[in-house]
């Protein structure tokens, strides 16, 4: 293995265990705030989210990526780069704040008027951590990264389960957001020991500009896709079926992002640096999608086949109709996932425009589908959200094959695999769930016929064992490098 193969499975070792304990908090945090707080209380804080995530987007401006891809980058380009992002974060917080009446217009719900204005520091601590955390990923100091993001985490959740215990309601979830960007930023102000100088007129910033720009757009447009459901919910249905949709949500694709998102941060530098060598950036994009989509794959089907039980144990049984939605959901993970691998490609190739275009159809049919499926209410809903997802991920292989050297063959071939060894899995967890009382030993035994499944399917099945075999070996190779 070259070095820059040994970086990349020691950045995915650190990276993966960092990600077990952030998956676990994240579940933690699900299953106790769930019981401390009511489904109204979390559609509050879901309205106040759906702003602040586009806020976000904006604040960042797609600058850290653009930091983080480059092939060099000066002191003063980065100095300039985190003026900008804490300006705009500055500048995004006052305007939330002067803007808070208007989110509870929208909603018809005064109770996010207080909330949205507490929330809008966190633009303005982002935007401060947001080219900290860029020189991390850039340098490949995984290890670094990974201290922050789960002890800013860890933190975050422990305030927000004191302060809901406490009686804190809503403000509890306020505490979190809030106390996770403090940590956040001194934590990595620490770890980077780097300190901007002044902003300086004539530094070559146009790359970033351009390239930022189109990938926030993008950005723009897919959270807007992915949020037309929350915003739907809010405003034809009310706080409590958002509150009822959020957790389904939550429960589904917090550890699904905790898994994915990272990725990104591994394969951008590794694929920026093949793009000179198609047949090695082939491999190891195909290598990339395996790698990523069995795992998900996986706990999602078995999701979907203990779907019942499993949601009564996670949840408590305060939160009625959850469980088709969480089917729905968690089969929309497995599509987003298969359409992932496109996202890599786009960034390192500086695909920023392609990005934008593509984004702006896919979401239009988002919006067609899930706002003419809302009719039938929130199981509507996610149906919605889950058939333009299915259309997606296809999409997404054909439209980036028109510009970029990818395997398009082999990533379909894949995505196919991947699909109907979920669909085994879910199957067979179902089948076996459904005939076992109570609800721990129905999940426990739906649980092992999925995996039991999965064990038959690699026995009998040479691409499908390979691909296990591949995705064990990629796992071994990055503990053993994360133990060295």
């Amino acid at each position: 293995m070259d070095e820059l193969g040994r970086s990349a499975a020691r950045g995915a070792g650190i990276t993966f265990a960092a990600q077990i304990a952030r998956v676990g908090m994240q579940m933690a945090s699900v299953v106790l705030l769930a019981r401390l707080l009511s489904p109204t209380e979390y559609g509050v804080m879901t309205m106040v989210l759906v702003f602040v995530g586009v806020g976000e987007i904006f604040r960042d401006l797609g600058l850290s990526t653009a930091a983080m891809r480059a092939p060099t980058i000066t002191h003063a380009q980065r100095s300039n780069l985190f003026w900008v992002n804490t300006a705009i974060g500055a500048g995004l917080g006052l305007l939330m704040v002067a803007a808070a009446p208007l989110v509870g217009m929208v909603f018809d719900e005064p109770a996010v008027v207080p909330v949205a204005r507490a929330v809008g520091v966190v633009f303005l601590l982002n935007g401060m951590a947001s080219q900290l955390r860029a020189d991390l990923v850039r340098t490949m100091r995984f290890g670094a990264l990974a201290v922050v993001d789960v002890v800013s985490q860890a933190a975050a959740i422990a305030v927000a389960v004191v302060l809901a215990l406490a009686g804190a309601g809503v403000w509890a979830l306020v505490g979190q957001q809030v106390l996770q960007s403090l940590v956040l930023l001194v934590m990595l102000a620490v770890k980077c020991r780097w300190v901007p100088d002044r902003p300086r007129r004539g530094v070559p910033m146009r790359e970033f500009w351009h390239f930022g720009w189109n990938l926030a757009a993008s950005q723009v447009a897919v959270y807007i896709g992915n949020n037309v459901d929350n915003f739907v919910i809010g405003s034809q249905l009310g706080t409590a079926q958002l509150g009822t949709y959020d957790r389904a949500f939550k429960l589904v694709m917090t550890p699904v992002a905790q898994v994915r998102a990272p990725t990104t941060t591994i394969a951008l530098p590794v694929l920026s640096r093949l793009q000179d060598d198609p047949p090695r950036f082939a491999r190891f994009l195909a290598r990339g999608q395996i790698a990523l989509a069995y795992p998900v794959m996986i706990g999602a089907a078995l999701l979907v086949g203990t779907a019942d039980p499993a949601t009564q144990i996670l949840l408590g049984s305060g939160w009625v109709g959850v469980e088709p939605l969480v089917r729905l959901l968690a089969t929309t993970a497995v599509m987003q996932t298969l359409a992932y691998v496109g996202y890599w490609v786009y960034l390192s190739h500086g695909l920023s425009d392609l990005l934008l275009r593509f984004t702006v159809v896919t979401i239009a049919v988002k919006v067609v589908f899930v706002v003419v499926a809302s009719r039938w209410g929130l199981v509507g809903v996610a149906v919605g959200y889950t058939l333009a997802h299915t259309v997606e991920w296809p999409l997404s292989i054909l439209w980036l094959s028109r510009r970029a050297p990818i395997p398009t063959r082999t990533l379909m071939l894949g995505a196919v695999r991947v699909l109907l060894v979920g669909g085994s899995i879910a199957g067979a967890a179902h089948l076996v769930s459904g005939r076992v009382a109570g609800e721990w030993p129905a999940t426990l035994a739906g649980v092992a016929a999925g995996l039991a499944a999965l064990g038959l399917l690699a026995l009998v099945v040479p691409r499908v064992r390979t691909d296990v075999v591949d995705v064990a070996a990629i796992v071994r190779t990055a503990l053993a490098r994360r133990r060295r």
